[in-house]
């Protein structure tokens, strides 16, 4: 991706505004010089268009556009990175890639994606140290992964723990980042007697899904067993249970833990095409006592 553009318009606003919209990024980011001036023709003729020529400027974010730019120009990959208009609801940045090859920069459940957004902080962060910035938070999507992904782990958080409540046996995922970790524990955390936490260390961090009984939350979020008034007046729809879900059929849909990974694995069958990565079994199963 060039770091600058020649475009032309019927004013210099509209020829800026263009060359900061095929450079991919905000035209507060850019800065630009006249080539040529408009000119007002008589009676439609004799009109010449401003012609300008519009460069990226800015600080860390653009560097880390830049950065990757350039890594999806050398792998040779039909794609282009550019700046989201806003920050995200956490405050991030948010660089967004989209294009034919796009798919290939997912990755396994994401990691290539997360690998990547790793590398643009880097980037945009030393580019930050050299200025004497604050540091900034970049994150990455990649062809509306993200969100396809978090309704995947919600989905499946639900149904898990629809079979945690029957069965009352625990259900352990595949490792997850803790983005990913966050988004089972916020889905589980309000389902009665159903509860999560976290095992494994680094990259094998996992969430369990396990039975705690028919406990509720007090305001603070800390669980109590056994009935009182102010369980009593928690909202019921703050409960799932089974009929919750009769409309989407989960039980009769997901008859064991296996078919629920089955499916999350069919939803990202992209990156799995895209990078040729042979299946793997997401949901161990329970770790047998020693008697």
């Amino acid at each position: 991706m060039d770091h600058e553009i020649i475009t032309t318009a019927s004013t210099i606003d509209a020829a800026v505004a263009a060359g900061a919209a095929k450079l991919g990024v905000p035209v507060a980011n850019v800065e630009y010089q006249v080539l040529r001036h408009p000119k007002r023709g008589f009676l439609g003729f004799g009109e010449v268009d401003a012609q300008v020529r519009v460069y990226t400027v800015g600080g860390a974010d653009v560097s880390a556009l830049k950065f990757v730019n350039k890594l999806i120009e050398d792998l040779g990959l039909d794609a282009t990175a550019e700046l989201g208009p806003d920050t995200i609801s956490n405050g991030d940045r948010m660089i967004v890639i989209n294009g034919a090859d796009a798919g290939s920069l997912i990755g396994h459940h994401g990691d290539t994606l997360e690998a990547l957004q790793y590398l643009i902080n880097l980037a945009a962060n030393r580019k930050a140290d050299e200025d004497g910035t604050e540091h900034i938070k970049l994150t990455l999507d990649i062809e509306n992964y993200r969100s396809r992904r978090e309704q995947t782990l919600r989905r499946l958080a639900r149904g898990l723990a629809i079979r945690v409540q029957k069965t009352h046996r625990e259900v352990t995922l595949e490792p997850m980042s803790p983005y990913e970790r966050r988004i089972i524990h916020s889905e589980v955390q309000n389902i009665r007697g159903v509860t999560t936490n976290s095992i494994g260390v680094d990259n094998n961090r996992r969430v369990v899904i396990s039975w705690e009984g028919d406990g509720r939350r007090d305001r603070g979020g800390r669980r109590r067993h056994g009935r009182s008034e102010s369980a009593d007046r928690i909202p019921e729809e703050e409960h799932l249970s089974e009929d919750d879900f009769n409309d989407t059929a989960v039980e009769d849909e997901y008859t064991d833990v296996e078919d629920l990974m089955k499916e999350l694995e069919e939803e990202n069958d992209l990156s799995e095409e895209e990078n040729d990565l042979p299946e793997e079994e997401d949901v161990q199963p329970e770790e047998e006592k020693e008697e």
